[in-house]
């Protein structure tokens, strides 16, 4: 497969670069919701000038809105709690999860408006065919609407569909109106239905323990990660792609819209308190194929990412930003971001982030308070930022596939 990055084995020193802070870690868990409280205003006067392709880190007490070219830090909006934020779908704006639901951020002109979507536990927000699609863990509710609405500074209204039982799941609106969501309650998650536009079922699969996370691959085709593999829908049907071991947990994908194949995590160890897996899974959508890649480094469920010529990225805990060509299954190259780090086991602690927009790969490092932009082209930095704060979550302004 011809990528947008150069092949290139650049040099280990860069790797060997001190050790980031300690991150600490207290309790643990397995939900994507939010604690986050309802917002307490700006702590840095706002100027009203409009920020260039925003980005959005979260820290201990507020988010920081950043320009996506230069990271100068435009503005800190106070936010106290873990926040999680989101890609909207539109060149504007970004949802923030807060304990009232979803709540919609201007990035642009750094501002919380009022739109808030209400649900306890809101989790995933998929973006695809001009659809935004918002699942509320606690309610089990599943909301859909046409981003472009927000630039007019309205509440987009839109398809609703609430599931049989909450539970901590994810859905995303097809073209033509089909809607894929997932089955589950609070205590077990067995796979996924589909609906037409007048919700009647047109396919079902229930051979998904633990079913969790989605990503989307070239033709439309879509994955769910199982612990024995991952479930894909395409053509109007779920085929059960096996994982080689008997548990074999892909929870997080990045799929990409120039490939077939996706890109997944993969763990075999149900008792590990944090297991730090060092392969990663390739899903070949077109033949139903799995295979593992082991990086020789470990990684977190927020170090993989999609290049725009479909390129599969993966942070490592080596500091390095992994290049793979996912038809054939190989490293193409490796980029020295930042240094290396361990992953917590409170996954609600900071560690560093991949977020990856067009021909730019964002990465934070929090021991040090510092976010990098790395121009996927040539493989360099482009631009780097110091923040007051350790930062945690890293997003931007997104329209998706």
């Amino acid at each position: 497969m011809k990528t947008s990055i150069r092949t290139r084995a650049l040099s280990g020193t860069a790797l060997t670069l001190a050790l980031a802070t300690a991150l600490t870690a207290c309790g643990g868990g397995n939900s994507t919701s939010s604690g986050a409280g309802p917002a307490t205003g700006r702590t840095a006067p706002t100027t009203g000038a409009k920020v260039g392709d925003p980005l959005v880190a979260t820290f201990d007490g507020g988010l920081y809105i950043l320009d996506g070219t230069t990271l100068k830090l435009a503005e800190t909006i106070g936010m106290p709690g873990f926040n999680r934020v989101n890609p909207a779908g539109d060149d504007t704006h970004v949802m923030v999860s807060t304990t009232q639901g979803f709540r919609v951020l201007n990035a642009a002109r750094p501002s919380l408006t009022d739109i808030v979507y209400e649900g306890a536990d809101p989790g995933h927000v998929v973006r695809h065919a001009g659809r935004t699609v918002l699942f509320t863990d606690g309610t089990g509710e599943v909301r859909v609407f046409d981003p472009a609405g927000l630039a007019r500074g309205e509440k987009p209204e839109g398809r609703t569909y609430t599931s049989a039982a909450p539970h901590h799941g994810v859905a995303v609106e097809l073209s033509g109106g089909r809607l894929l969501t997932t089955l589950g309650t609070e205590e077990k998650r067995t796979g996924a239905l589909v609906l037409d536009e007048n919700d009647k079922e047109l396919a079902r699969g229930e051979n998904c323990p633990g079913v969790h996370g989605e990503a989307m691959a070239r033709g439309e085709a879509v994955a769910l990660g199982c612990e024995d593999g991952v479930l894909v829908y395409k053509d109007g049907r779920f085929t059960k792609i096996q994982a080689p071991d008997a548990y074999g947990r892909i929870g997080n994908q990045a799929g990409s819209d120039a490939s077939p194949v996706l890109l997944g995590d993969y763990k075999t160890d149900p008792d590990a308190e944090r297991e730090r897996p060092t392969r990663v899974s390739l899903i070949d959508t077109e033949t139903s194929k799995l295979r593992l890649l082991d990086l020789g480094t470990s990684y977190s469920f927020r170090s993989l990412g999609r290049g725009p010529g479909g390129e599969a990225l993966v942070l490592g805990t080596d500091g390095a930003l992994h290049v793979i060509d996912p038809a054939a299954g190989q490293v193409t190259g490796k980029i020295p971001v930042v240094g290396a780090w361990q992953e917590p086991l409170d996954w609600q602690q900071p560690r560093p982030t991949l977020f990856v927009r067009g021909n730019t790969a964002y990465v934070s490092e929090p021991g040090r308070n510092t976010v990098h932009a790395v121009d996927l082209e040539s493989g360099r930095k482009t631009a780097s930022v110091t923040l007051p704060k350790s930062t945690n979550e890293l997003s931007g302004v997104d329209r998706g596939h």
